[in-house]
């Protein structure tokens, strides 16, 4: 017998969002990890909202938005108010029922800023690792440091003398000329993105307004366990690397692998006057600072493999977080981002640790 082809106007439902999800569900796993993290941080929260007006979009609500929003690549924060509309995992996810009414995309943005001025980014991440310090999961003995280049959201067209005038408007895509301007960030600034750089990942590469995102990587589970951006200056990421290796707690001997662009010896004289053994890849011949005193160890081979799994971590970031084109502009806020990021990253794979050791 055919069915009927009705359409009733309204709909009463007595499931549950919690019910509709699967018990194997992935985000179940993903939502005990960030509840637990976020119960650490509801001191800071306090301290970020006054005690009288309207309510604002519960914090912890937000955070839980935004990781869905690196967890399924969403593009902007209004496409992920309009998911919010109709998607009943997302609400299960971020706590809302399913006749709450969902944020204005300004609304959320604004609340957003907020917890940029209260760092909340960086607590969050320590918050996470603390769950996984609690399962035996971190080393603190061997680690990896690296850095990739993030694209800033501006164009050529905005990277203009400092000195100069600002144009008059000319419609939302005016022609530019530069092509036999020296350009410098010297002498040059971008109008859209003042804290970007133009650089140049390599010879022969085209030169890009960036910024340089840095992670210390631990080897046992290949969680990030530090964050960094820098301006993309073509110097940050030694002095990145050595600051985020500062704060490794405990005065152990570590050992700190990289690739060959570490391989300077003003950095390795200063990781091994920090108490860090460099294993750091070679430049072949005489101008490698790495010699057979640290390369005849079987612990350095073993470095090299597990340097690898930081290239994950970036890749990840990049195709799945959205970072490969930053959405955000000025320093601080992009890395507010990439901290956040880092923090989602390690959520997923912490996600697959535990049930590898259930």
């Amino acid at each position: 017998m055919r069915g009927a082809d009705e359409q009733p106007g309204s709909m009463f439902s007595y499931v549950s969002p919690d019910e509709r999800v699967p018990q194997d569900h992935p985000l179940r796993a993903i939502r005990r990890i960030t509840d637990r993290a976020l119960e650490h941080l509801s001191p800071q929260f306090g301290t970020l909202y006054v005690n009288f007006g309207r309510p604002s979009v519960p914090p912890e609500k937000l955070l839980r938005a935004l990781l869905l929003q690196a967890f399924y690549s969403i593009r902007s924060e209004r496409l992920l108010m309009e998911q919010l509309q109709y998607n009943i995992l997302f609400r299960w996810f971020v706590g809302l029922g399913m006749d709450d009414p969902v944020w204005d995309a300004t609304t959320f943005t604004k609340n957003r800023d907020r917890l940029l001025r209260g760092d909340i980014a960086e607590v969050f991440f320590q918050a996470v690792l603390l769950h996984a310090e609690t399962e035996r999961l971190l080393s603190d003995e061997h680690f990896t440091v690296d850095g990739t280049l993030l694209e800033a959201w501006a164009s050529h067209k905005s990277f203009r003398p400092r000195d100069e005038d600002p144009p008059p408007p000319a419609g939302g895509n005016p022609s530019v000329n530069f092509r036999a301007d020296r350009r410098l960030n010297e002498t040059h600034q971008s109008r859209t993105d003042p804290d970007a750089r133009l650089y140049k990942k390599s010879r022969g590469s085209p030169a890009r307004l960036a910024y340089l995102g840095h992670v210390l990587m631990e080897h046992r589970s290949g969680l990030i366990v530090r964050t960094a951006v820098t301006p993309a200056t073509g110097h940050g990421e030694a002095d990145a690397a050595l600051v985020m290796v500062q704060t490794v707690p405990g005065r152990h001997r570590i050992t700190v692998a990289a690739d060959r662009a570490y391989d300077r010896r003003p950095v390795v004289h200063e990781l091994r006057r920090m108490g860090a053994t460099p294993h750091v890849a070679q430049y072949m011949g005489q101008r490698s600072a790495i010699d057979g005193r640290t390369t005849r160890h079987p612990g350095y081979a073993v470095s090299h493999r597990k340097r690898k799994l930081v290239e994950q971590s970036f890749g990840w970031m990049k195709t799945i977080g959205g970072l490969r084109k930053l959405h955000h502009r000025g320093g601080p806020l992009v890395t507010w981002i990439f901290t956040f990021t880092a923090a989602a990253y390690n959520i997923v794979r912490l996600r697959r640790l535990l049930e590898a050791t259930a």
